[in-house]
């Protein structure tokens, strides 16, 4: 119906949309549709550059193969004495007492008599840095807790913790 040579009618006055010079729009049959002029070109062939200083990283510090199962199972063993190791500096600091409480429980002898020695040593030292003031607080919340009564009154006597 429309010719490229005719004229541009600014107020159409057809009840159907003009014919268009453009062929219709396929639905593409695959995820990546072939190119228009060149039928094996795909556009995630074509050559990208990488940043140079990337290029140079790679080309220095070449990336490692795949570890195999023993690599994988060291990997592990690692980052299982790491967290290992972590937890006990973390409770070392912050749960000392544990340690001089239990010294106290056991029976007496050189051993005791030592670990209880160090503990308490430890302890002290801790306490110079603020290391018990987190352990302090929860105790002293969970004492006023214990005294609570159900209807919002405390108790007059506090238990003994």
């Amino acid at each position: 119906m429309s010719e490229p040579t005719d004229p541009i009618d600014p107020f159409p006055t057809r009840a159907q949309p003009p014919v268009s010079p453009f062929p219709p729009l396929e639905e593409p049959t695959t995820a990546d549709p072939p190119s228009d002029w060149i039928d094996a070109a795909d556009a995630h062939d074509l050559p990208t550059r990488e940043n140079a200083l990337v290029a140079l990283g790679r080309f220095a510090f070449p990336p490692a193969p795949p570890l195999d199962e023993e690599g994988q199972a060291a990997r592990a063993r690692r980052w299982t004495s790491q967290t290992v190791l972590v937890a006990c500096v973390f409770l070392m600091i912050f749960n000392a007492g544990s340690v001089q409480n239990w010294a106290r429980q056991q029976p007496p002898g050189w051993t005791q008599s030592t670990i209880d020695r160090l503990a308490t040593v430890w302890v002290e030292q801790l306490a110079l840095l603020g290391a018990d003031q987190p352990v302090e607080g929860l105790r002293q919340l969970w004492r006023e807790a214990q005294t609570l009564r159900f209807d919002g009154g405390r108790d007059k006597a506090a238990p003994d913790a």
